[in-house]
């Protein structure tokens, strides 16, 4: 017990995860805010830095740096660091008492009252001699003189001069550098955040099969085939294509039209049913082309600003080569058959799962690990995965965190309508986006609170709500009764709540017919026949998806995610809210209605403050989807809404006083 040691306490730093097993989330470019409650017995002057550095991928690794905190009041602590790339970062808090800087303020409290301080002196003069020799060894011979001439100032008594030096602040910030970190107390775990590239907030999905390109309904597609539809996805304004599984289908048990369990010669079956003679989940179909036709569609969407998101389903068909290559991977029953997927009273027939956690788990995961790297040096960075609940998490923490430790680009989107705590941990354990309930939230107050919840953290510290109004999975009962207005309302909703949002091909053209009465599933569905698609069919609303994905290109307050404010509308079937960046360079105002028949009007109650408008200040609106502008003031204003107009959309512009005219900072 020779050496002294450190008292200072170190409590709730955050943001953390589930006490540091998980990283937070941000996005590059931005900063993260630390926040910790640090203090000590008694009245000494402490000093606290964040210590952080870049620990993923291996090429990026850098040397631990320090940022100083700042003391906000009440033992609060707040510092904030860069996190400039794509990539993990590791950070902690360390803190610790500057015995020199107590000494200040103590002595100078002394002298005020008129007190004897030789003896106060002498102390703070052997401390001084201590900082310059740890100033001498850290290769600052200038600073080391200065503090060892004012602690022979300080051997002379009380001098004016020494008071004098006592007090001079910039012989105390001199000494703050070369404390005693030995006294210093460490944050007792390095918490971590996973910094994503930028797509992984703000993206626009969207869904097509590429075998049925040809848009006959006859003609089985290619990748050839799904080029020419480049151009039309980008007239939508989408930047990220998802295409359902591309591989070989089995034929065992093959599922026929409307999901029939008896197929005829010509049915060409699920996607999902993965894996036949042809090849298993590192090979593509052989009537859409080969692994270099699919090379050159990636290329060629790229290059025309659309990544490739690819869907990773980890099932097989019973004629995959891994269940004859691999037994070991599957559980078999007694009778030597391999059970196949089930989710009483659904069954699918077409797919076997593997035995995640068997014995066969050591050379299975790396294999499944091999399939995701496959494609990512085909050139595809985003992943939808099928179905991640029905996987062990396990799984999906190891997976994700060995693919970021090498490429932290790579997106993952999780399919997870499950339940609510399971779709938190699978994001909490990496999955960047998550499918969401947006879905069945049909009334007002209800979709308040759930997006709030949604994009306020704790939750927005480590899930993106990726919001689909349709998949090919599902139809929702509101779109098979609500004709267009509803088709222009979800979209409108979806494309200004959340910063990433998708749909499925056929959307656009209100495709909303269920295969029967209270089914949430489409009628002659895709995912077992091709589709005769009439891209121009009339009464589509192509020009308003693309309208909405021009206005989120174009306002950057629609790409941050955690922004989203609702404020009242009078009436209940309108909802109303605020989107802005923090510097308040973009700030749009939405209302859009929940009645896909009729026109609503209601009284909006503008959140002036928020905005930083006074009162009594006029301020400009320019409504985006109609191109109307007009001058506000005041803390109400009034919208009507209508099934062909049902979203109002507003720029809010200040006037500048000085230049007499209207500023808008985007």
């Amino acid at each position: 017990m020779s050496e002294r040691i450190g008292s200072t306490v170190i409590e709730n730093v955050r943001p953390q995860l589930d006490a540091g097993r998980w990283p937070v989330k941000r996005v590059e470019g931005e900063s993260l805010t630390v926040k910790a409650d640090i203090f000590k017995e008694g009245h000494d002057v402490l000093v606290a830095v964040v210590r952080w550095r870049q620990s993923a991928p291996k090429e990026q690794v850098t040397e631990w740096a320090e940022v100083p905190m700042v003391a906000k009041g009440n033992d609060l602590w707040e510092a904030e660091f860069p996190l400039a790339r794509n990539g993990r970062y590791e950070f902690t808090v360390e803190a610790w008492p500057d015995l020199f800087a107590t000494w200040v303020t103590e002595i100078k409290r002394k002298v005020d009252v008129g007190r004897d301080v030789r003896s106060e002196l002498l102390e703070g003069g052997a401390m001084l001699r201590a900082h310059a020799e740890r100033a001498q060894k850290a290769g600052s011979p200038e600073e080391a003189r200065r503090l060892t001439e004012a602690a022979a100032l300080f051997d002379k008594g009380m001098s004016p001069n020494a008071i004098a030096a006592a007090m001079d602040p910039g012989l105390t910030l001199t000494a703050s550098k070369y404390v005693d970190r030995s006294l210093a107390t460490r944050y007792d775990r390095v918490l971590e955040v996973f910094v994503d590239r930028e797509r992984a907030q703000f993206s626009s999905w969207y869904e097509f099969f590429p075998r049925s390109t040809p848009r006959d309904g006859r003609t089985h597609g290619t990748f050839k085939d799904a080029e020419k539809w480049l151009p039309y996805v980008q007239s939508l304004g989408f930047d990220v294509i998802y295409l359902p599984p591309i591989h070989p289908i089995g034929r065992t048990a093959r599922k026929g039209k409307n999901n029939s369990l008896t197929a005829g010669p010509e049915d060409v079956g699920s996607p999902w049913a993965i894996g036949a003679a042809e090849g298993g989940h590192k090979a593509v179909h052989p009537k859409l082309g080969t692994l270099e036709d699919f090379r050159h569609f990636v290329k060629a969407a790229n290059a025309l600003g659309i990544e490739i998101a690819l869907d990773i389903a980890y099932q097989c068909s019973p004629d995959h080569p891994y269940v004859k290559e691999h037994p070991e991977w599957f559980l078999h029953r007694p009778d030597g058959t391999i059970k196949t997927a089930e989710n009483p009273p659904k069954r699918y027939e077409d797919i076997v799962n593997f035995d995640w956690m068997g014995p066969g788990r050591a050379t299975l995961w790396p294999e499944l690990k091999s399939v995701v790297m496959h494609w990512v040096e085909q050139g595809v960075r985003i992943f939808r995965v099928d179905n991640p609940h029905t996987k062990p998490l396990p799984f999906w923490a190891w997976l994700i965190r060995e693919v970021h430790s090498v490429r932290p680009d790579v997106v993952f989107l999780s399919e997870a309508f499950t339940r609510p705590k399971v779709m938190k941990a699978l994001a909490k354990l990496g999955f960047q986006q998550s499918y969401t309930y947006f879905t069945w939230r049909n009334f007002k107050q209800e979709m308040e609170e759930y997006l709030t919840e949604l994009t306020s953290p704790p939750v927005a510290d480590f899930m993106r709500g990726n919001l689909w109004p349709n998949t090919p999975d599902i139809l929702p009962e509101f779109l098979q009764r609500s004709g267009p207005g509803g088709f222009r309302l979800r979209a409108a909703m979806a494309a200004t709540l959340s910063s990433t949002w998708g749909m499925y091909c056929g959307y656009e053209l209100c495709e909303g017919t269920p295969v029967k009465p209270g089914k949430e599933e489409y009628l002659d569905s895709e995912k077992y026949e091709l589709k005769a698609w009439d891209l121009d069919r009339p009464g589509n609303i192509r020009g308003y998806i693309s309208r909405l994905n021009a206005i989120r290109r174009e306002h950057r307050a629609f790409q941050l995610y955690s922004n989203l404010r609702f404020h009242p509308s009078d009436n209940e079937q309108v909802m109303f809210y605020l989107k802005r960046t923090p510097d308040g360079s973009s700030q749009v105002l939405v209302a859009v209605s929940f009645d896909p028949y009729h026109a609503q009007e209601s009284v909006l109650h503008v959140p002036l403050r928020e905005l930083g408008i006074q009162p009594d200040e006029t301020y400009q609106v320019h409504e985006l989807m109609t191109d109307e502008r007009s001058l506000w003031q005041g803390p109400t204003a009034h919208v009507r809404l209508t099934p062909e107009q049902p979203a109002a959309i507003w720029a809010v512009y200040r006037f500048r006083r000085s230049e007499q005219a209207f500023d808008y900072y985007e």
